[in-house]
C-alpha cells in the first residue's frame, strides 16, 4: 500500500520538474521562423558573387534605391527615374522626369543620386542630387514622386569650371539625417585645393536635418556636426578630404559610413567611418589613399584617417571604384556584414569585413556585370547592380565556394 502511494507522488514530482525545465529553456527554433540569425560567418575566400540580369533598356542608369513596396527606383543620367519590381519587371514609363532641370553636358554630369524619405510610404517624397542647368551647380533637392513641378531645392554648391568629380550619392541614416557627397571640383590634382578646405562643400560629405527649417534655410544643421563651432567652416560638413566620393552607403546596423573614393590614378580607396569618427580627414589632396600625393597640402600635426581597403589603379585594368553596400539580407546569412564594392573598368567584386579583434579582412570574390555604376539593395536587403552603357539591371547573390587548395 505504502509503495503504491509513493509512486504517483514521485511521478508527479518528475512531471513538475519537466514542466519547469520547459518554461526555463529557450524555445526550439522553428523552420522558416523570423528572428536573428546564428549562422556563422564564413571566410571571405569561400564566397563569390553571382549576377542575373533582370532588366535591360535603361539609358545610362547611375543610381538605385529600394522602396518599402518592393520596387526599385533607378535614376537615369538624363534625369528620368524608372521603377522595377521583381514581379512585374521594368515599367515602360518613368515615375519621375526631371530632364528640364538637369545639366548633362559632361560624362559625369546629370541626375546623380536618389533616395526615398524615411516616411516615403506616407509622403511619396524623394531626395535627389543632380547637376543643374544652366551652370552645372551641384544640387540637393526633394520632390514628390510623379510631381516634377514641385521640386524644392535644399542646398547647392557651385561647380561650373569642370564637368567631372560631382559625387552625388544621397542616403539617410537610421536617425533620419540626410547625407550627400560632393567631389572636389573636377579636372585633376585638386585644382581649387578643396579637399582640405573646410570653407567649401567640395570634396566633402555633408549631413543635414531635412525635417526642420532653420534660419531661413529649408534644413537645419545637427548640433553634433563636427564643425558647427569652427570659424570659417561650413557647418554641414561631416567628413572631408575626399576626391570624388561617387558612391557611399550607410550600414543600418551601426550607422557607419562606407565610402568609395575615386583615386587620381595610383590607387582607389574605400573608407569606413563610424559615428564617433565625425570630422575625419580622409587625406585628399595631401594623400591619395595612404601614399602622399601633394606634400604642399599636408599640414604638420594633422591626423589623417586611413582607408580600410585600397587597390592599385596604375597600370592595371582598374580605373574607378564603385562604392557598394554592407550585405544585410537573408538569402545568404553567411555573408551578412560583408561590404561589397566594385570597379567600373575591371568589374572585380571586392569584399571587406571588420575583424572581431580589430582591423579588416578583404578578398576578391568574383566579378560584377560590365561597367557597374551603382550597387544597391531592395527592401529585404538583397543586392542589385546597374551597368552603365549596356543599360542593365542585375540581381546579385552570394554563393559558397570551396577555398583554393594551398
Amino acid at each position: 500500500m505504502s509503495r503504491r502511494r509513493r509512486r504517483p507522488a514521485t511521478m508527479l514530482a518528475g512531471l513538475l520538474i519537466l514542466a519547469l525545465c520547459a518554461l526555463l529553456l529557450p524555445p526550439a527554433p522553428v523552420a522558416g521562423a523570423a528572428g536573428p540569425s546564428r549562422t556563422r560567418a564564413v571566410p571571405l575566400a569561400e564566397l563569390t558573387v553571382v549576377s542575373e540580369q533582370v532588366a535591360f533598356g535603361l539609358q545610362r542608369p547611375i543610381a538605385i534605391t529600394g522602396l518599402p513596396d518592393g520596387r526599385m527606383l533607378i535614376a537615369e543620367k538624363n534625369g528620368t527615374v524608372r521603377a522595377y519590381h521583381p514581379d512585374t519587371g521594368l515599367a515602360a514609363e518613368p515615375v519621375l522626369d526631371l530632364t528640364s532641370r538637369i545639366d548633362t553636358s559632361d560624362n559625369e554630369r546629370g541626375l546623380l543620386g536618389i533616395t526615398p524619405a524615411p516616411n516615403f510610404a506616407r509622403t511619396g517624397i524623394l531626395y535627389v542630387a543632380y547637376t543643374s542647368l544652366p551652370a552645372g551647380a551641384l544640387t540637393l533637392a526633394r520632390v514628390p514622386i510623379g510631381a516634377p513641378d514641385r521640386v524644392q531645392v535644399l542646398l547647392t554648391q557651385e561647380h561650373a569650371e569642370y564637368g567631372n568629380h560631382n559625387g552625388g550619392q544621397v542616403a539617410f541614416d537610421r536617425d533620419g539625417y540626410l547625407y550627400w557627397s560632393l567631389g572636389d571640383g573636377g579636372h585633376a590634382n585638386d585644382p581649387f585645393k578643396s579637399g582640405q578646405n573646410l570653407g567649401t562643400l567640395l570634396g566633402k560629405i555633408v549631413r543635414i536635418d531635412v525635417n526642420r527649417a532653420c534660419g531661413g534655410k529649408p534644413y537645419c544643421v545637427p548640433s553634433d556636426n563636427p564643425f558647427v563651432r569652427t570659424p570659417g567652416a561650413r557647418p554641414e560638413i561631416w567628413v572631408f578630404g575626399l576626391r570624388n566620393p561617387w558612391r557611399f552607403s550607410i550600414d543600418p546596423v551601426d550607422n557607419s559610413l562606407w565610402i568609395g573614393d575615386v583615386g587620381q590614378g595610383l590607387v582607389e580607396e574605400i573608407n569606413h567611418i563610424r559615428p564617433w569618427q565625425r570630422g575625419a580627414n580622409l587625406g585628399w589632396s595631401c594623400r591619395e589613399g595612404t601614399p602622399v600625393f601633394d606634400q604642399t597640402q599636408c599640414r604638420p600635426g594633422t591626423r589623417y584617417t586611413d582607408p580600410v581597403f585600397e587597390y592599385e589603379h596604375y597600370l592595371t585594368e582598374n580605373c574607378s571604384v564603385t562604392g557598394g553596400v554592407v550585405y544585410r539580407g537573408s538569402a545568404t546569412p553567411e555573408a551578412r556584414g560583408v561590404y561589397v564594392a566594385s570597379d567600373y573598368c575591371s568589374t572585380l567584386a571586392f569584399a571587406v569585413r571588420p575583424k572581431p579583434t580589430g582591423g579588416y579582412e578583404s578578398a576578391t570574390i568574383g566579378n560584377f556585370p560590365i561597367q557597374p555604376t551603382a550597387i544597391g539593395t531592395d527592401v529585404n536587403g538583397e543586392l542589385y547592380v546597374l551597368s552603365d552603357l549596356p543599360g542593365w539591371l542585375s540581381r546579385v547573390r552570394f554563393e559558397r565556394v570551396q577555398p583554393a587548395a594551398r
